[in-house]
C-alpha cells in the first residue's frame, strides 16, 4: 500500500478487534490543543526547538526507561505536533538485532535515535507496560506534569492522537522518510495553522 500522508493525517479509527499491546510497528502523531505552535519554529526546512520543545523531545526518548518492550524508531518534533514510530516487541526478541512486529521482522533504526536518558526528568508515573494507548497516555501526561511544575500549566495536548499500524517493511521505509522530510514540507503541512480547517475532529 502506498504511503499517503493526506490519509494518515485524518482521524484515526481504532480497530475494535485489534490488540494494541501486540508486537508491531505503530506510526503516531500527537498535536497540541488548537494546533498552538509551542515547540519550535521552522526556518529553511530546519526545526529550531524552544526549551519546551526540547523537553517534549527529551521525554519522548525516556519512554523506553518505563516500557521495556518497545523500541523508538524515527521521530521528529514539529512546531505544534510530533511524529514518531514505536515498535512493540516480544520479550523473546528483546535482545535480538531485529524486532518482531507480527507481520514480519523489521530491523529498526539504531542509535542515536534510541537515546539513553542518563538524567531522567522523573515526570513519568509508575506504569505497567501494555498497549500503545497506555504508552501515549503516559507520555502526554509526563509532558503535562512537567509544564505544571515549571510554570507552563496552561499547556494542553489535543485530546486524542493519531496512530497507524505499520503492516510492511516497505511501508515502514516510506513512513520513516515522511517523518524525516516533514520539516521541509511545513509550509504545506495540514498541521500548519495557516492550512488548518475545522474538518479535524480527533
Amino acid at each position: 500500500m502506498k504511503f499517503n500522508p493526506d490519509i494518515y493525517h485524518r482521524r484515526s479509527i481504532r480497530l475494535k478487534e485489534y490488540d494494541y499491546s501486540s508486537p508491531g510497528g505503530y506510526f503516531v502523531t500527537i498535536c497540541t490543543k488548537n494546533r498552538e505552535c509551542l515547540f519550535g519554529d521552522i526556518k529553511e526546512g530546519v526545526i529550531k526547538l524552544t526549551s519546551f520543545g526540547e523537553i517534549v523531545e527529551r521525554l519522548w526518548f525516556e519512554i523506553p526507561d518505563h516500557f521495556e518492550n518497545i523500541f523508538l524508531d524515527q521521530f521528529v518534533v514539529m512546531p505544534n505536533h510530533i511524529h514518531g514510530i514505536i515498535i512493540i516487541f516480544d520479550e523473546e526478541v528483546q535482545n535480538a538485532g531485529v524486532k518482531n512486529v507480527g507481520v514480519q521482522y523489521i530491523e529498526p533504526l539504531h542509535a542515536p535515535l534510541q537515546k539513553s536518558s542518563q538524567n531522567r526528568t522523573h515526570q513519568f508515573q509508575k506504569i505497567i507496560p501494555g498497549s500503545l494507548g497506555s504508552i501515549i497516555r503516559s507520555y502526554k501526561s509526563s509532558v503535562t506534569r512537567w509544564c505544571k511544575k515549571n510554570g507552563h500549566g496552561y499547556f494542553q495536548w489535543l485530546r486524542n492522537y493519531y496512530e497507524h499500524i505499520i503492516r510492511s517493511e516497505k511501508e515502514l521505509t516510506k513512513i520513516r522518510q515522511y517523518i524525516i522530510d516533514n520539516p521541509l514540507k511545513w509550509e504545506f503541512d495540514q498541521e500548519n495553522p495557516k492550512n488548518w480547517s475545522n474538518n479535524y475532529d480527533w
